[in-house]
């Protein structure tokens, strides 16, 4: 597991954005982050499931978070557009952007893939990720420090048999990641990538429904790598490719 120790005022001032928020690995994050003091910004498909992490994070007496329901895999430019402009009336800046929304199909070779799912996949995992940094990147600039973290996997450094459309999302977010923090090397703004690794999620079972769910770590056990790039310790850290476990 990867080793750090957040202080309790780690992310005291910030404002933090996780996409995916609604469960899994997101929503430990943003229980995380406003556990540390931040105000986070839940965006997800399913506004049930933000409004349940949302009343869990006010009821533990941490900051309101802000609620935005955002169906990724459909979203054009324009929807981005709006989004940006929405949360500039709402917030003064953005001093994290977490990328976590991801989906996966069932485990299959390539030949039994349509062009559609493997479109699906690269709509949601690459495309709204590229989108949601791009508009905002104003609000980034506005921080004086941000972090942008880019979800990867083991398979997008390496890739395996019946993983390819997956696997090819995550070395396209691999890519994107490394060409982000290149040009943004001489700003404030900080461009990085995480593997969760193997974690107890919705998304874990379906894919493996054959593995026994309790042999992984639960989402709020990899929480470390995330609170580290999110917080000032990691200054000056750019274009990594980190591991939570």
């Amino acid at each position: 597991m990867y080793s750090y120790t957040a202080r309790p005022s780690l992310l005291e001032n910030r404002t933090i954005l996780i996409t995916g928020a609604g469960q899994g690995i997101g929503k430990a994050i943003a229980l995380s982050c406003a556990e540390l003091g931040a105000k986070v910004i839940l965006l997800a498909r399913t506004a049930s499931k933000l409004e349940a992490v949302s009343k869990q994070i006010i009821e533990q007496g941490y900051l309101s978070p802000i609620i935005i329901p955002f169906d990724l895999a459909t979203a054009k430019d324009k929807d981005y557009i709006q989004l940006a402009e929405q949360l500039s009336e709402q917030v003064n800046q953005l001093d994290g952007l977490v990328n976590n929304a991801s989906i996966a199909t069932d485990l299959k070779p390539f030949t039994e893939l349509s062009i559609e799912e493997f479109q699906q996949i690269m709509e949601v995992n690459v495309n709204a990720t590229f989108a949601l940094t791009k508009y905002l990147l104003p609000l980034l600039q506005q921080a004086a420090d941000a972090s942008i973290i880019f979800t990867s996997s083991s398979v997008g450094r390496k890739g395996r048999a019946l993983w390819s459309a997956y696997a090819s999302s995550k070395f396209a977010t691999e890519g994107l990641m490394q060409c982000i923090a290149d040009e943004l090397k001489e700003t404030s703004i900080r461009s990085n990538s995480v593997n969760p690794g193997a974690t107890r999620t919705a998304m874990r079972a379906h894919v493996y429904p054959q593995e026994t769910v309790t042999d992984n770590p639960l989402p709020e056990q990899i929480m470390p790598v995330y609170l580290y790039l999110l917080g000032p310790d990691s200054i000056g850290i750019n274009g990594q490719a980190l591991n939570a476990q």
